[in-house]
């Protein structure tokens, strides 16, 4: 588990919208978020992390001491979330961003750019060296937002996500 300063809960607004590490309560309102923006934004279910094993069970799958995972709460309803994971069968020192999706509740408020930082520096904290993720053209506005960190584009996958619908592949030294 991820253990820092970053482990208690972040204010991000003077209401009650919080950025915290997943809880297992979260999985089912965390699983609905995530589903519902395949489509809404005409993603193919097969091939993405609609089809994961893990994604009706996130609190379980970032539980070990090189991954984290954080939800964004707002009135005790998760509205989003993303993490930070090894890359699947790939260097040990690159992680992956994951799972990052949002309600259309918090989406243009600024809450998904503190999320990421957040993410990118838990990967730092966790000793990464790079930092990996995969997205699909049809979310421009989060490819904009990775590109303003710094990503760059690559040519093709890294590692083994089994995300073969997924054709937008960014990189980034930390």
């Amino acid at each position: 588990m991820y253990l820092h300063l970053l482990k208690n809960s972040v204010e991000v607004n003077k209401d009650t919208t919080v950025i915290r590490e997943i809880e297992p309560q979260d999985n089912a309102q965390l699983e609905q978020v995530i589903r519902a923006c395949f489509p809404e934004f005409k993603i193919p279910l097969e091939g993405t992390a609609y089809a994961d094993e893990e994604t009706p069970k996130m609190y379980e799958a970032y539980q070990n001491d090189n991954d984290v995972y954080f939800v964004i709460e707002k009135d005790g309803e998760v509205l989003g979330g993303g993490g930070v994971k090894p890359l699947k069968d790939f260097e040990k020192e690159v992680c992956e961003i994951q799972k990052m999706y949002f309600s259309p509740k918090v989406r243009g408020k600024g809450y998904g750019k503190v999320l990421f930082k957040k993410c990118m520096t838990a990967a730092k904290d966790l000793g990464y060296k790079k930092c990996y993720l995969e997205s699909a053209p049809q979310l421009k506005a989060a490819i904009h937002i990775y590109e303003s960190f710094g990503f760059k584009h690559l040519d093709g996958p890294l590692g083994n996500t089994g995300h073969f619908s997924c054709g937008v592949w960014m990189i980034k030294e930390l």
